[in-house]
């Protein structure tokens, strides 16, 4: 698994618990999923999927 870089960390909103950030994921625009950081361990929010399951489907499908 990859590193969050301390930069991305820096500029993305931070929640205390993933239901938090789901919370607020539910009003954008793009899906988004919540994933707790490695470098501050608060959950930040992203729209990418590589590799994910995503709505049930396996990933890579």
């Amino acid at each position: 698994m990859k590193r969050t870089r301390l930069s991305v960390c820096r500029r993305k909103a931070r929640f205390v618990s993933e239901a938090d950030a789901l919370v607020v994921a539910q009003t954008g625009r793009v899906p988004l999923r919540a994933y707790r950081c490695d470098r501050c361990l608060h959950f930040h929010l992203t729209s990418r999927t590589k590799g994910k399951c995503v709505s049930g489907t396996p990933a890579g499908l």
